[in-house]
């Protein structure tokens, strides 16, 4: 560092360097300022979005329930505005439950086939999962509902999947498959009804 023997020089020494550096520390700032400033903003926008979205989904669901002639419109005109929001991942797996109610089972594997593909969630994903594994037993496609158990990797849903897997090879006609997947269920933890269902296929 450069020692000045007098004030003036040091004042011009300081001159220099503001001319020389001066612009670049204002636009540091001005850019510093500037960048802090932005992100409140976008994270004040990103929260009144996130409020404004479940205010829609809180509406659409109440439409839902009450059994509006336009309700399932309604939810799926909301699933269809919102589709990178979890919001409308959860309006699908109410929409496809609704459409179950009403027999339109074809309409309900779509909303849960699309659940599915936007979410990574580890307590929606198997649920969807597996709701659209019965659906497709119900319309007897055992193969297709039995491929979509062996897609549930969450430790905490084998012994569901073991079990809901024994009740599909039985709707199959497969007794010897379905006894294993229940005793495999039970090894993993019973369910209330699981050794009903060993004895009865014990008789």
């Amino acid at each position: 560092m450069e020692v000045y023997e007098t004030e003036e020089q040091q004042v011009e020494a300081l001159k220099s360097w503001w001319k020389e550096n001066g612009k670049a520390v204002v636009l540091g700032a001005v850019i510093g300022l500037g960048g802090l400033y932005g992100w409140r903003y976008y994270q004040g926008e990103v929260q009144t979005t996130k409020e404004l979205t479940s205010d829609a989904y809180s509406q659409v669901m109440t439409t839902l329930d009450s059994g509006s002639e336009n309700a399932v419109a309604d939810v799926q005109a909301f699933i269809s505005a919102n589709e990178s929001s979890q919001y409308s991942v959860l309006a699908a797996l109410q929409l496809a439950k609704t459409q179950v109610e009403l027999s339109d089972l074809d309409g309900a594997i779509k909303q849960l086939t699309w659940a599915i593909s936007q979410t990574k969630d580890q307590a929606i994903l198997p649920l969807a999962q597996t709701r659209l594994a019965r659906i497709y037993a119900e319309q007897q496609k055992f193969d297709e509902a039995l491929a979509e158990l062996d897609k549930v990797t969450a430790t905490s849903w084998q012994s569901k999947i073991a079990e809901l897997r024994g009740d599909i090879l039985l709707l199959k006609g497969d007794v010897i498959a379905a006894r294993k997947a229940y005793i495999s269920a039970q090894q993993l933890g019973a369910s209330p009804a699981l050794q009903m269902k060993l004895d009865d296929l014990a008789q």
